[in-house]
């Protein structure tokens, strides 16, 4: 255990002390450990690299990163900090440039590899100033990440000893990732969210299919999601990655929601305009539920025909940020692409479904400000984290904590 750790009460996987989120040092360890050590986080969507010097800026944790592709339509990814003075290299969220980058401040350019390939008046002017002789700008750069594209989806690691991006995965989560991309997107939609919490608090909501047809009475309401329903949940050897899927059964409509006396069950609501749900059949494994997730903070949802890929990014120890862009396949007809996008409203910070995902993390961290030294209990379905034929389980939170102590060492 790291010596500046939390006080974790055994091996096990049921038991999660309340200071991981909200201890700064914990916080700090997490930037090395998680978002910079052997990991594969999400950087963009192949599709947002159109042609050669598009690029992306995003971050990965807290560090800023710029995302571009080159001529021979390589994607580079490397640190959005100028090695001169520290600025940043690309101001805009999403652009292209002509062969290099150049820092605003003080004009030292870039190339789309990220190696320095230009300093201002480095030989002084009227040969007076300049930096010394010996200066050498292979020397100096921002950190690179390595880059990997799987079914469209962009990630890097800043890591050498992160395995190649499929082991990372394992076999499941690769099928189910291509099960969804498993033809060309286009974007469609993006927001961004602030989240009043700590990052963990909105990847373990991700995981966690205990809570979908409590909190979310959209769900439950028109039969969108029910843990009655035929479905279940699969988590990886390594824990952290994991699908939750279900399949809309109107026989799976009971009475258990209110036999139990639960907000889900109760109310009496309609649609005004029941079109919303209309949509069509997109699969022929009938699914019509799946979210899937990837260490530490992407996720990939599949709701009916609402298609979104979610990247969580932690701005501090007690603050996230949520970026949503939604897609739909590049071939969709008029009448799927507007299904789509009537039904986006399911999802987001308004959406019919998720509205109440942006607020319970925060009733967490506001609800756990004095509870150094106590623990949440995860014991729905059991103490480990292996995949499940049924969601009444926290088995793939636990999993999340699994990979979570396993980088941090703790």
């Amino acid at each position: 255990m790291n010596e500046h750790a939390v006080r974790w009460k055994g091996p096990g996987l049921t038991r999660v002390p309340l200071d991981v989120y909200t201890d700064d040092a914990i916080a700090r360890q997490e930037q090395d450990r998680i978002f910079r050590g052997a990991t594969w986080n999400y950087l963009c969507l192949q599709a947002e690299l159109p042609e050669a010097g598009s690029y992306r800026t995003t971050f990965v944790g807290e560090t800023p990163v710029v995302v571009v592709k080159d001529g021979d339509g390589r994607i580079h990814a490397f640190e959005n900090r100028c090695a001169h003075r520290g600025a940043l290299i690309a101001l805009e969220k999403s652009g292209k440039v002509d062969g290099n980058f150049q820092c605003v401040y003080h004009a030292w350019s870039y190339n789309l590899r990220g190696d320095l390939t230009g300093v201002a008046f480095q030989k002084g002017v009227k040969g007076k100033g300049g930096m010394p002789p010996d200066f050498r700008k292979e020397d100096h750069g921002p950190r690179k990440l390595r880059t990997a594209v799987l079914r469209g989806l962009v990630f890097g690691s800043f890591s050498g000893d992160a395995p190649p991006i499929e082991d990372y995965l394992g076999e499941e989560i690769c099928a189910r990732i291509e099960r969804v991309l498993h033809k060309p997107v286009q974007v469609i939609g993006r927001f961004t969210q602030a989240l009043p919490n700590n990052w963990k608090l909105y990847v373990e909501n991700v995981k966690d299919s205990y809570h979908a047809s409590l909190l979310h009475l959209f769900f439950t309401k028109f039969e969108i999601n029910r843990l009655s329903q035929q479905g279940g949940v699969i988590v990886d050897a390594s824990g952290g990655n994991h699908v939750s899927f279900s399949i809309i059964d109107p026989a799976a409509a009971d009475a258990s929601y209110q036999d139990q006396g639960l907000r889900s069950g109760t109310g009496h609501y309609r649609l005004k305009d029941p079109t919303l749900l209309a949509g069509f059949k997109e699969y022929d494994d009938g699914i019509t539920l799946q979210i899937l997730s990837v260490f530490p903070g992407f996720v990939l949802q599949q709701i009916q025909n609402c298609l979104a890929v979610r990247q969580v990014l932690p701005k501090g120890g007690q603050r996230a940020e949520l970026n949503w862009t939604y897609i739909g396949y590049a071939d969709d007809t008029p009448e799927q692409r507007t299904a789509r996008l009537k039904q986006s409203n399911l999802v987001g910070p308004a959406g019919f479904i998720s509205m109440e995902d942006g607020a319970v993390g925060g009733f967490v961290q506001r609800g756990i400000a004095g509870a150094q030294g106590f623990e949440s209990i995860l014991e729905m379905g059991g103490g480990d984290a292996s995949s499940s034929d049924g969601r009444a389980t926290e088995t793939s939170v636990r999993g999340f904590w699994k990979a979570w102590r396993t980088h941090m060492d703790i």
